[in-house]
């Protein structure tokens, strides 16, 4: 009898009570609900059981893998949307008059003019910072661009005066929209060659 519990005691750990994500599974306490959820979640991220070692790509490799996965530049995706309100606005215009055509060309510009300062900036500073840097510089980007974005529909009644909001929210929904397709226009990926 007492040798089981010797082997029980080195094997749970014995002594002062450790901590419930480090127990051997046998031996942990019985759990709420609640903290059975967090130390799964700590299991999770301990037992990480991909241990392979995988070599880095060389330069060729690198390419050849952005070669298959071609990407849409920032400035693309503006000069898309710059297309789709040009095109939003004339529609509007045609259909609704006047008011309608320059508000759905302002919605339009809502979303245009802060992408289009987000994409020089990443395009001419941001991608000069170290990682951490960019990482906060990209955080900070976007609150610029969203507070561009909502001073631009704050200021759009007393630049436009009369004001079509339903044609003004189509355009801004469609110059939105080609986030969308520009996902859809980054190539189908081709064959890697085996080099």
């Amino acid at each position: 009898m007492g040798a089981p519990a010797v082997r029980q005691e080195s094997r749970c750990g014995g002594g002062a009570a450790p901590r419930p994500d480090s127990l051997h599974k046998a031996c942990r306490p019985a759990l709420s609900p609640f903290e059975r959820s967090t130390v799964q979640a700590l299991d999770t991220w301990q037992e990480d059981n991909d241990n392979t070692w995988r070599e880095p790509l060389s330069r060729a490799q690198a390419q050849a893998l952005m070669r298959a996965k071609p990407g849409v530049s920032a400035l693309a995706v503006v000069a898309l949307q710059l297309a789709v309100t040009l095109a939003a606005g004339l529609l509007g215009w045609a259909l609704a008059g006047r008011a309608a055509g320059l508000s759905a060309a302002w919605g339009g510009a809502v979303v245009v003019l802060p992408a289009a300062l987000f994409a020089a900036a990443m395009r001419r500073w941001l991608v000069r910072l170290p990682p951490a840097y960019a990482l906060f510089g990209f955080a900070f980007g976007e609150l610029l661009k969203i507070a561009a974005t909502v001073a631009l529909l704050l200021l759009a009644p007393r630049l436009l005066g009369s004001i079509h909001w339903p044609a003004l929210l189509l355009g801004l929904l469609a110059a939105l929209q080609v986030y969308w397709i520009a996902l859809l226009l980054r190539g189908k990926p081709r064959a890697l060659s085996s080099d």
